[in-house]
């Protein structure tokens, strides 16, 4: 079974929006223990102003899973999954759904084939744009995150709805876009390392005759995309998650939080939690990827179904 064949009629912006953004949200579904646990590896021995982290000790992925399943019970894997969810909708809606059009802006007329300075212009434009109307979302899913970190007393929000709330009354809602920068960063690296990654491979398989146009070829460009993703945006992904998680008052900026991590950490602090970050991001690709191009393909060929 290699899943559904290529349309004859290629799908439009709309179908390959809401197809990125549904793709998105499965392979969150698939992948968010593997997410969350990054993020507490990434921040473990930060640091915080109050000092309230608890004494539990991190060890590797699978150490730091069967740790969370033992001190805060199995659903503390999937906390903040609500705000994940709404940000993939927004967020990987953008920056993959509309990468195909924004690529088509960037590529001169007349011109056979798209250079790569046009995908990774569309990269680039598509992660910027997707950051600004996603961010809250991605504050609030990492504050859950590694809210399971802190003692109990020190549980931060009741909810999905608190967090956005406290978050706005406590920090102003500039504290909603905290980290828009080093995300910013992140995201344009990552979608270069990322879609046009996947969108090179799968189109140098396809023009070589080396896979056919169905899921074993999207599975093997989603996941060396996963990989050059991961390599290329750690260091990023680390900063970004120590600063949006970060007390008020404790980095003044984007690259205080980078110094401070240096200071103490190094140059391996840059790469924190790497190998849980290739598992969820090679996995995340490989899932979103497949899941996205026969998400396509259905929406295609229900269409005159239902019309």
């Amino acid at each position: 079974m290699v899943g559904l064949k290529p349309p004859e009629v290629p799908p439009t912006t709309a179908v390959k929006f809401v197809s990125a953004g549904m793709a998105g949200c499965i392979a969150d579904l698939c992948t968010f223990p593997l997410d969350t646990a990054k993020v507490r590896l990434q921040i473990q021995g930060e640091v915080r102003i109050p000092q309230a982290t608890s004494s539990v000790e991190y060890r590797g992925v699978l150490g730091t899973l069967s740790t969370m399943v033992r001190t805060e019970g199995p659903r503390s894997l999937y906390r903040g999954l609500a705000a994940g969810l709404q940000r993939q909708m927004s967020f990987a809606s953008i920056r993959i759904g509309l990468y195909d059009s924004v690529k088509q802006l960037y590529t001169p007329k007349g011109a056979e084939n798209t250079g790569l300075a046009a995908r990774l212009l569309a990269g680039c434009t598509t992660g910027a744009v997707a950051v600004a109307c996603a961010q809250p979302t991605d504050v609030v899913k990492v504050r859950f995150q590694a809210n399971g970190a802190l003692l109990d007393g020190a549980r931060r929000y009741s909810g999905t709805v608190d967090a956005y709330r406290t978050i706005a009354r406590e920090e102003g809602v500039r504290g909603l876009w905290r980290g828009t920068t080093p995300n910013i960063a992140r995201n344009a690296i990552i979608n270069c390392g990322e879609l046009v990654t996947y969108d090179l491979l799968k189109d140098v398989l396809l023009r070589t005759g080396l896979m056919a146009d169905n899921v074993p070829c999207h599975f093997v460009a989603a996941f060396g995309a996963g990989f050059c993703a991961t390599v290329v945006a750690s260091p990023v992904d680390v900063v970004k998650t120590r600063y949006m998680n970060a007390s008020p008052g404790q980095y003044q900026n984007a690259l205080s939080c980078l110094l401070a991590l240096l200071k103490q950490d190094g140059l391996a602090g840059l790469y924190k939690g790497f190998i849980p970050s290739f598992l969820r991001l090679g996995s995340w690709n490989v899932v979103m990827f497949v899941s996205y191009e026969q998400l396509q393909r259905a929406a295609v060929l229900l269409r005159p179904a239902l019309a």
